[in-house]
């Protein structure tokens, strides 16, 4: 149905009315809308627009975001991740976030991509049972580009290594900044580390695919949580 057909079955007596059917018109284009869209779709087209595998996108994103309580919008401004020149590797190719011409130099609003990562990250972290186990699962499950160590430090502390895969500037500093849940109550992640490049991690007397001897493993450099 369109609006008209709302303002033909207007009796006579309010049908010459402008100010009644202005008001009318306004309530009843919100249900268009609907009926339209709904029209438009099978019965299970509407849930997948909020499916967070298709992905969704823009204002989709923010609604989901609302139902498990994260926000696009990070409390303290995201600064020193975009992409430099001649730059350690973090802001390098792949790794730097591009700038808008017009964009500050801070971010405060996460782009989709890294947003969708925030709030699949906060659902598996809901739904975690705060084993060791179970966290090493969630990251590799939300984060596939790369993998986790962690390192229990008997003290109510871990530190966290990330290796394995590129980790791009923004989703690092969201990491370190403490935006990503992943710890039990009570515990928390002293310090960070990174290799100095995308090699494993080194280690002594460890072949793994995320920990390698000498000539293949690369450094670890700390980074400070935030």
């Amino acid at each position: 149905m369109e609006i008209q057909d709302y303002l033909n079955l207007v009796t006579s007596e309010y049908k010459n009315q402008p100010k009644f059917n202005a008001m009318l018109s306004f309530m009843v284009s919100v249900q268009v809308q609907v009926q339209k869209l709904m029209n438009q779709m099978s019965g299970e087209a509407l849930p997948s627009l909020f499916d967070l595998s298709t992905p969704p996108i823009g204002n989709q994103l923010d609604i989901i975001g609302q139902w498990v309580g994260v926000s696009r919008t990070v409390h303290i401004p995201v600064s020193d991740v975009y992409f430099t020149w001649d730059s350690t590797y973090e802001k390098g190719w792949d790794y730097g976030q591009w700038q808008p011409a017009d964009a500050p130099s801070t971010i405060t609003s996460l782009p989709d991509d890294v947003y969708l990562n925030l709030i699949l990250a906060t659902i598996a972290a809901n739904n975690w049972d705060g084993t060791t186990t179970g966290a090493y699962a969630i990251w590799a499950q939300v984060f596939p580009a790369f993998r986790i160590l962690i390192q229990d430090n008997c003290n109510m502390t871990y530190n966290l290594g990330i290796v394995g895969g590129i980790v791009d500037s923004l989703t690092l500093a969201l990491i370190t900044g403490g935006y990503i849940h992943l710890r039990p109550e009570g515990v928390r992640i002293d310090k960070y580390f990174v290799p100095v490049d995308s090699n494993p991690a080194f280690c002594w007397d460890v072949e793994t695919t995320l920990a390698k001897g000498w000539d293949e493993g690369s450094w670890l450099r700390e980074l400070a949580p935030t």
